[in-house]
């Protein structure tokens, strides 16, 4: 037995030595125009299935029939997943050509995929494949809504696809993000500051792409130096060199900087209140300068 186990251990040690050479000499082709081979494809996407599958477990699927319910997630799929997915008689837009793993489509997807694991994967999103999280710019209830009208899809000729498509007006290109998921009442936020959620905020900088400009401590990523490094930021006398710097005033600053300097590069992220909080509240875990 314990030979049995040695050699594991020395052939597990092995692959693993074979893998950090492949990757450290650049021997794995990561170019886009060049699919994966077949064994790592039926790796990544058994590995994707089955993690889905785990996290899925246990959501509660709500009523998801009604004309309104499949017209909402019409109107939300067009606006935010016809782009790389396409609809019946519909393309995808030209650039989704070029992503490796192609989107998927979702046709054969509503066959195939339960609804909890539909509703999880546009919640939450896939890393390394394209597909993003829609957890902080749409509600459980309009993601329940895509869920709705992707289970439609495969019922839906190009001729049927684009008479319901008539009968659902677009998005209004400026309209808020409704109910999302903890967002306070109007009233609440009158009644004066509220603490966030430091461990959430950190999840949301993520969300938002703070780290293609900003190196900040504990988050994985890019971590560009495009604007100034973060830490110790909690410590600072200024938030972008004009505002003084209390917790009420990074709020304001994050949900728009431009109002205070309007020649900071930052971009108006359109914040929720809550994320604003939330994400002031993990700035403000960052006291040490190293």
């Amino acid at each position: 037995m314990n030979i049995r186990i040695r050699t594991l251990a020395l052939l597990l040690l092995m692959g693993a030595a074979a893998a950090a050479s492949i990757a450290h000499f650049g021997l794995y082709d990561i170019a886009a125009t060049e699919q994966h081979t077949k064994p790592v494809y039926l790796l990544l996407d058994h590995a994707m299935r089955k993690s889905v599958s785990k996290r899925a477990d246990g959501i509660a699927v709500p009523d998801l029939s009604g004309e309104p319910r499949i017209h909402n997630g019409l109107a939300h799929y067009r606006a935010h997943c016809l782009q790389c997915h396409g609809a019946p008689g519909v393309a995808p837009e030209p650039f989704s050509y070029g992503m490796t793993p192609a989107p998927a489509s979702m046709v054969i997807t509503a066959r195939e995929w339960p609804p909890a694991e539909l509703f999880w994967t546009v919640k939450h999103g896939i890393k390394m494949s394209g597909m993003p999280a829609w957890e902080y710019r749409l509600s459980d209830t309009e993601i329940w809504d895509v869920v709705a009208f992707v289970r439609r899809l495969p019922a839906l000729s190009p001729q049927a696809y684009q008479q319901l498509s008539r009968q659902v007006p677009p998005l209004h290109a400026s309209a808020e993000p409704a109910g999302l998921p903890g967002a306070p009442a109007k009233d609440a936020l009158a009644a004066g500051p509220m603490p966030g959620d430091a461990e959430a905020g950190k999840r949301a900088l993520q969300q938002h792409l703070c780290l293609t400009c900003h190196e900040i401590p504990g988050i994985v990523g890019q971590n560009a130096p495009v604007g100034p490094p973060l830490n110790g930021i909690a410590g600072r006398r200024y938030i972008g060199g004009v505002l003084p710097n209390t917790p009420e005033n990074m709020v304001r600053w994050l949900q728009n900087p431009q109002q205070f300097d309007p020649l900071s590069a930052m971009p108006n992220l359109q914040l929720s209140e809550k994320d604003a909080r939330d994400m002031a509240a993990f700035l403000y875990t960052l006291e040490d300068l190293d």
